[in-house]
């Protein structure tokens, strides 16, 4: 009597259970797993930016509409944030050769004025982060970040804490919903003190005071007068600059304290 032939196991190596977890893109992007998701996109940028040697950044946010030779305001907008992102690199030390890096320009790596930053940090010769999003719109990251420092997260709340991390100094352009959203998420950090005090500067005052009223807030009691003290104001890149150095933003020593998380 002959044994009978083995029964193949096709159905079972191609079933979703068998494959390995880490390989399982159905489990991997499953509601389950959305805290390691979390996590990955916390892991990854951060030990990028460490293995590059990023030691501390300068964040610049600013709307993705405006455009080099737009109309209006915008060619203005666009200049000084491409000057700045030149002056901060050279000036606050990032495009002198490292690593470390300090005060690296950071942006969402999109267009517009987070091109502009990045366009002017690469000028200079200096690296530059670029902390792109998923959008139903699809964003590319612009071209003059650096690909090294170039991410693409999927949380809001996780490119977030990215911005905060390593903060010595945000830097604003004008901008619509998503920078008035990236700005206050920063302000309220600061007035709360979950993250240490960092100089917060308005470019274009004329801008600001049209569409925020700042000493209407303090008068109906909303914010205190002190808190108008977290931001300043300055009229083009030159004097946002001029209000870092102030700070004590400037070339920083050979080392600097890890990143860590506000």
């Amino acid at each position: 009597m002959t044994d009978p032939e083995p029964s193949s196991s096709a159905a079972q190596l191609a079933a979703g259970a068998y494959r390995l977890a880490a390989l399982d893109q159905d489990f991997l992007l499953g509601d389950s797993t959305r805290g390691l998701r979390f996590q990955l996109e916390y892991q990854k940028s951060h030990e990028a930016l460490l293995a590059f040697g990023v030691v501390s950044t300068i964040v610049c946010f600013g709307s993705a509409r405006v455009r080099e030779k737009g109309p209006g305001r915008q060619a203005f907008w666009y200049d000084q944030a491409r000057a700045f992102g030149r002056l901060a690199s050279i000036e606050g030390g990032a495009a002198r050769g490292g690593p470390p890096f300090a005060n690296v320009i950071a942006t969402g790596g999109g267009p517009g004025i987070m091109e502009a930053a990045n366009r002017g940090a690469s000028e200079a010769g200096a690296p530059t982060i670029g902390l792109n999003i998923t959008l139903p719109r699809e964003q590319a990251p612009n071209s003059y970040t650096t690909p090294e420092l170039t991410f693409r997260f999927h949380y809001f709340a996780m490119r977030k804490m990215h911005f905060a991390m390593g903060a010595k100094a945000l830097v604003v352009f004008p901008g619509g919903f998503g920078t008035f959203d990236e700005l206050f998420e920063l302000l309220t950090l600061v007035q709360t003190g979950k993250m240490s005090r960092i100089p917060i500067v308005l470019v274009d005052q004329a801008y600001w005071g049209k569409v925020v009223n700042w000493q209407g807030l303090a008068e109906e009691g909303v914010i205190s007068a002190d808190d108008l003290r977290l931001v300043d104001f300055a009229a083009d890149a030159a004097e946002a600059w001029q209000i870092l150095k102030r700070a004590g933003i400037a070339a920083s020593p050979a080392r600097e304290p890890p990143r860590h998380s506000p």
